[in-house]
């Protein structure tokens, strides 16, 4: 009768789904605490040499940061809760009693699975409401120095873009079409290769009308001679259309799920190449979802006699597995980005391998 029931009892799945969770959030907490800490010591520096900065703004960063070590750990302390949960129920019997109970291996693990199913969901949501907007932000705060950070929205930070011999980068680019804003700008203009001038400018917008850039307040560095001039207003760039601006960096870490998608689009359209971006769209959905294949990775743990002196050693194998996976994943995001791998192989391949490693394992050792 048991094993026609894919779930125990409802008592003991509460119960194992609670231990997961709270042994994988508490594993998260001490990541987060410890490399947040370390990254802040890093960064501390730079974000109190701009003048004017204080404790407000490494809290700022803080916040920023944050989210994106959250991100990137979860999946590592899924398979670290589990892998002490799984030990400490082995440990204490716990294991043998719901085997002698009549359950299968699949039935012990089912309300971890479920657990880790709803924790992948969470990070799926964190990522595109949190995750993405806190990592456009910090990219732009960082791009101007830890300065004070203009209220736009869709930002973009330091693409380069050419107009004829010469080169253009702004640190920031921010709207879309026409109505684009750009602040820190710098043009190198080039003759034969050689550079003659540099232009620089707190902003500048495109000026529809006549389908060119406006700088203002710009100044003007003689390379040649040393020296430095104001030229206030300038224009620039009637060859330049705004799409390039926008379009020259695309940082899918910064962008939601649709946005990524919309992005793809448009540099389709622009005849422009887009399958490192598309492997990295379709891992917004596998890299949450790896959480579910951390159960079964580590699952290793659970069985086994603790007695027999083994039980550490199918810990370390778990985490082995576990860690196999994430070398693999990051393995094969870069074979996508360098077109040896199609996209959506790239980003769903890993997950799928290791999801018949581990049903595979836990098969021939269990079932």
């Amino acid at each position: 009768m048991h094993q026609l029931n894919f779930f125990p009892s409802r008592q003991l799945s509460w119960y194992m789904a609670r231990l997961f969770l709270t042994r994988t959030f508490a594993v998260l907490a001490m990541l987060v605490a410890v490399l947040q800490t370390l990254d802040l010591l890093g960064e501390s520096g730079d974000i109190l040499a701009y003048a004017g900065n204080g404790d407000a703004q490494l809290w700022h960063y803080v916040a920023l940061r944050a989210p994106q070590i959250v991100a990137r750990f979860l999946p590592f302390s899924v398979l670290l809760g589990t892998l002490i949960m799984l030990a400490s129920l082995n440990q204490n019997s716990e294991i043998i009693s719901m085997k002698a109970a009549g359950l299968s291996a699949h039935q012990i693990l089912a309300p971890l699975l479920a657990a880790a199913l709803g924790v992948a969901l969470i990070s799926y949501a964190f990522n595109e409401r949190i995750v993405a907007r806190s990592t456009a932000r910090l990219s732009a705060w960082q791009a101007v120095d830890y300065g004070p950070l203009p209220p736009d929205s869709g930002v973009k930070t330091s693409p380069w873009v050419r107009d004829g011999n010469n080169l253009v980068t702004a640190a920031i680019v921010a709207g879309r079409g026409t109505a684009v804003q750009l602040r820190k700008v710098e043009i190198f203009n080039r003759i034969n290769n050689t550079l003659t001038t540099i232009v620089q400018a707190p902003r500048g917008h495109y000026d529809a009308s006549a389908r060119s850039w406006v700088l203002e307040d710009a100044r003007q560095f003689d390379v040649a001679r040393g020296t430095e001039r104001q030229i206030g207003t300038v224009r620039f760039g009637h060859d330049i259309r705004p799409d390039q601006f926008t379009l020259a960096k695309v940082d899918p870490d910064a962008l939601t799920f649709g946005q990524l998608q919309a992005a793809i689009s448009d540099l389709h359209d622009a005849g422009r190449p887009t399958a490192e971006l598309e492997g990295s769209l379709w891992h917004k959905l596998s890299g949450p979802l790896s959480a579910l294949l951390m159960p079964i990775l580590g699952s290793v743990a659970a069985f086994g006699l603790a007695r027999s002196g083994q039980l550490f050693v199918r810990a370390v194998m778990g985490m082995a597995l576990g860690f196999a996976y994430f070398v693999a994943d990051n393995f094969s995001l870069a074979m996508g980005n360098l077109g040896a791998y199609p996209p959506f192989l790239a980003a769903w391949a890993p997950f799928l391998l290791f999801l018949l490693v581990g049903e595979t394992v836990l098969f021939r050792t269990e079932e």
